[in-house]
């Protein structure tokens, strides 16, 4: 029993469309940016995670980067495969003779479809799973921030990640009604692009945008504590010489306006849809925010404001679902309810 304990390896893996965390042993062991650098030549992977996002948008002919997920679900099937498998060999097992075989959880967005289901499976059966579970990126949200999914009761998750926002109404370990749009993260970064261009004449990358969105990303056009006024470079579109300039919260509230405006049409679509008594405990319990987009100053106030519900922030919106993920994969058979197979 001890060699094969030993032998035999849980991992309960987020994969994001922005970033891929995985537990291991109850420790969170990897949390990087979900992306790989590739020899164009060899097609041999070069650097998976962090120092490939490094590279990102400064690559030369012979290398590309690439994003296997998009909107949530595996767009590129070989160069997921790849990344997991390079997560993966991040993880020390303390073994260097046998490498253990691997039980694995993944969240999926709660609206992906049969094939892409497939996809997430086979993707990690070839980067070495023995048995693959899934689990749905609200309940794994849920689970991940104390919510007993088991209980009559309705609680609501709006997890607001890279690619996708999924929002659920959770009761008796499923999801009663729910709602997935391709408005998240990734699209902010967009708006925040276009909106430099458009405004400022400033041609930015996609990383950069990504800064813009952490230093001084918000949901509000007024805010209590706001951020400091937040400086980038880029290319001036008139004359093609690099340029600096100022940006404030305010510009990014307006850039992202639109983006926000659908994630609170989705959320008011998914109250409409919720039976009555479940209506009745979110009244109660409020909406629980996880996920990066969380992290959006004033979201929080903006949706309160909108739904005229109480909304509460999960304590460590980022990792809310890879510590759920992390929970059912150590009591498999109590979250059987909840796991796809």
């Amino acid at each position: 029993m001890g060699l094969f304990s030993f032998l035999t390896s849980d991992i309960a893996i987020d994969l994001g469309t922005a970033n891929t965390l995985i537990i291991h042993n109850d420790k969170i062991v990897v949390d990087e940016p979900s992306i790989i650098a590739v020899d164009r030549t060899t097609n041999k992977v070069i650097a998976v995670g962090r120092s490939a996002m490094q590279m990102h948008e400064k690559t030369h002919d012979n290398i590309k980067t690439i994003r296997p997920l998009k909107d949530g679900v595996i767009a590129d099937f070989y160069a997921a495969e790849q990344m997991i498998r390079g997560l993966i060999k991040m993880i020390d097992t303390g073994s260097r003779l046998f490498q253990p075989s691997h039980r694995m959880v993944i969240c999926i967005p709660s609206g992906i479809t049969e094939v892409e289901k497939r996809a997430v499976r086979d993707s990690a059966e070839h980067a070495g799973a023995k048995e693959v579970w899934m689990i749905q990126e609200p309940m794994a949200a849920a689970i991940g921030i104390g919510i007993d999914v088991e209980q009559p009761i309705g609680s609501m998750i709006v997890d607001i990640g890279g690619g996708t926002t999924e929002i659920a109404v959770i009761a008796l370990s499923g999801i009663v009604c729910d709602q997935s749009i391709k408005v998240a993260g990734d699209v902010f970064s967009q708006d925040i692009l276009d909106y430099m261009r458009r405004q400022h004449n400033l041609l930015i990358g996609e990383r950069s945008a990504e800064k813009i969105k952490i230093e001084v990303g918000s949901a509000l056009p007024e805010l209590e504590n706001p951020p400091a006024d937040y400086e980038i470079r880029g290319r001036d579109l008139m004359t093609g010489i690099p340029k600096v300039i100022k940006v404030t919260y305010t510009e990014i509230a307006a850039a992202i306006d639109k983006s926000v405006s659908k994630i609170e049409e989705a959320v008011l679509k998914a109250l409409e849809i919720s039976p009555p008594e479940l209506s009745a405990d979110i009244y109660v319990n409020g909406i629980h925010l996880t996920g990066g987009g969380a992290l959006l100053r004033g979201l929080d106030r903006r949706l309160a404001v909108k739904t005229k519900l109480p909304i509460h922030i999960a304590e460590d919106p980022l990792r809310a679902v890879v510590r759920g993920t992390g929970a059912a994969i150590k009591n498999i058979e109590g979250f059987r309810n909840v796991l796809l197979s």
